[in-house]
């Protein structure tokens, strides 16, 4: 063993067959331009922004990425007590969260119900005296519903409520002028047709009529 650093054998162990380093690490980073990367890091996070997100994405750009689109889908959960976040609430249990300065909320779990088709269960909550509800999905059930792809893109003509769709008129392939009816929604016996927002050709057709549709369920593709 040598008089300072790892043992040799302990070194070749971790090492294997990657060669080490004998100057600093940071000799081998590629250089960063601060100003043409941070503001190409501000329009990718524009949610973050400040130079210290900045750094924390050049040093763990994975980490940083997942700990941003965390907070995009749950919001600041760093205001929740750890118990609450990493293992939820009991039956009846009560917690306070501070959200700001002098603004804290008193949150009781109540109850939550049996599950839809879906997956998605209605879970109840008392919120400094007021009853208030959430729909969840269940990740731990194996929905048996059919979930329909969303519109979501460009030229994407989606369903604008739920409803059954009672009729087709248009055919892949046909060329429609902008307000042309392409399809009807049937829901609490009202009709509503949906009308092409531009000229174009219906490229395809992802449902068939009387399916049952949810809100902004893909119907036709115009381009």
């Amino acid at each position: 063993q040598r008089d300072e650093g790892w043992p040799e054998a302990f070194q070749k162990m971790v090492l294997k067959n990657e060669k080490a380093f004998l100057d600093k690490p940071n000799a081998h980073l590629e250089p960063v331009d601060f100003d043409k990367d941070f503001a190409a890091f501000q329009l990718e996070f524009p949610e973050s922004g400040t130079f210290e997100d900045f750094l924390s994405y050049e040093l763990y750009p994975k980490v940083y990425r997942d700990f941003y689109d965390h907070q995009q889908t749950y919001g600041d959960t760093s205001k929740l007590p750890s118990p609450a976040f990493f293992y939820g609430l009991a039956f009846n249990e009560e917690i306070q969260v501070t959200i700001g300065k002098g603004k804290t909320i008193l949150i009781q779990y109540l109850n939550t119900n049996a599950p839809r088709k879906s997956g998605n269960r209605m879970v109840f909550f008392r919120i400094n005296g007021t009853i208030r509800s959430v729909l969840i999905k269940d990740q731990s059930l194996d929905s048996t519903e059919v979930q329909n792809i969303k519109a979501t893109a460009a030229g994407h003509i989606g369903s604008p409520l739920q409803g059954s769709l009672s009729k087709i008129i248009v055919k892949e392939g046909q060329e429609v002028k902008k307000d042309a009816p392409l399809f009807i929604i049937e829901a609490m016996k009202m009709e509503s047709t949906v009308s092409a927002p531009t000229d174009g050709v219906i490229k395809k057709i992802y449902l068939k009529e009387k399916t049952m549709v949810q809100q902004d369920d893909l119907v036709i593709e115009i381009g």
